[in-house]
């Protein structure tokens, strides 16, 4: 089968590859739109996860199951599926203790396109498929689908890391896609005031759909800053992280207040060490708390994500700026995502079988 992959560290190309094997608990998908992330390009452009060689990318997508193990009760062949980023294993005993994302070691439940290949293939495996994927909706198209993969779960986990609740003023520090969908997590979860750090137009009028109240341009000066002097120096209840550099967690300190709590679901590709400035968090008694954690994955949560843009209470074409019909298209919009020109949110690619 033909793949796109990184060859390695600042190389990719299109690539040749067996179609993956089923065993009696795994499924094979073919996939029907497909997703590159920011993730990828860290990985292939910051060698953040070290080297890889003929690893096919992605990790985004929606598909149909064209073969299934012996031991799959739940999916059959022909099933179009929902197929999230992360994808753990649910007898380990991290799963167990209530970090499935963590099966088999740190961050071992992102197993597409860190470890094993991943999406942007013309077939590809998935472990324990009747708890790692979940039946497409009719109400969703495929290109939408396809945020549901990480875009949707990452953000939303933004905002549980940092226990957002009613009332609550909030800063999403990154408006892309992920920080977008933290947007839209604080605002279903009841913040009131939602501050949004982004500078590109597209996302701050996507931002403003999904609920945010004031936005902070960090080119024009330090964020925590500016949060202060539109707070009256008061600062914030919560911080979500979604982007921006090893750096960024003295600002969400600075101006978080006492008792506070950070989310972090940004991949930070780069950096040897996170700043924590020490008068700020309280010379290390101020309960500012700091949680980082990789979106859960499995089949619960895709089915209840699904939900909420069945009902109507959450839409995600805002996120889509551009769209592709035909696998080979895949190249052209992982490299849309590298570049990141002003109107870009999301690209997606339909994949014409």
């Amino acid at each position: 089968m033909k793949g796109f992959a990184m060859l390695e560290v600042g190389k990719v190309g299109w690539i040749e590859k067996d179609k993956p094997v089923c065993g009696p608990l795994d499924a094979i998908v073919k996939p029907i739109a497909l997703a590159p992330c920011t993730s990828d390009v860290h990985t292939v452009w910051e060698g953040a996860v070290g080297e890889r060689h003929d690893m096919i990318l992605g990790h985004e997508c929606c598909g149909e199951v064209v073969e299934v193990g012996e031991l799959v009760k739940d999916f059959k062949p022909g099933d179009r599926v929902l197929v999230p980023a992360i994808t753990p294993d649910w007898n380990s005993l991290e799963a167990q203790g209530g970090y499935s994302m963590h099966s088999g070691g740190m961050l071992a439940g992102w197993k597409f396109s860190n470890f094993k290949d991943g999406v942007f293939g013309e077939y590809f495996h998935v472990n324990d498929p009747d708890g790692n994927i979940a039946l497409l909706p009719k109400e969703i198209e495929p290109e939408e689908a396809c945020m549901l993969s990480d875009m949707v779960p990452t953000g939303f986990h933004g905002a549980e890391l940092a226990d957002v609740q009613f009332g609550d003023e909030v800063l999403v520090i990154g408006i892309g896609p992920v920080g977008l969908m933290s947007v839209a997590g604080a605002n279903l979860r009841g913040a009131s005031r939602i501050f949004a750090v982004g500078s590109r137009p597209v996302c701050v009028e996507a931002a403003k759909f999904y609920g945010a109240t004031d936005f902070v341009n960090y080119k024009n000066g330090p964020i925590a800053k500016q949060v202060l002097e539109m707070t009256g120096g008061a600062g914030v209840d919560k911080v979500i992280i979604a982007g921006g550099t090893v750096d960024t967690f003295a600002e969400a300190v600075e101006c978080l207040k006492p008792g506070g709590k950070i989310g972090n679901v940004n991949y930070l590709g780069s950096g040897d060490n996170v700043k924590i400035p020490r008068v700020e968090w309280g010379v290390g008694m101020g309960h500012k708390q700091i949680q980082g954690g990789l979106m859960p994955g499995g089949r619960l949560r895709m089915e209840k994500l699904a939900k909420l843009v069945v009902c109507g209470k959450l839409d995600l074409s805002k996120l889509i700026t551009h769209r592709f019909e035909g696998f080979e298209h895949v190249e052209d919009a992982l490299f849309l995502m590298k570049d990141k020109p002003v109107d870009l949110i999301k690209p997606v690619v339909r994949v014409n079988k």
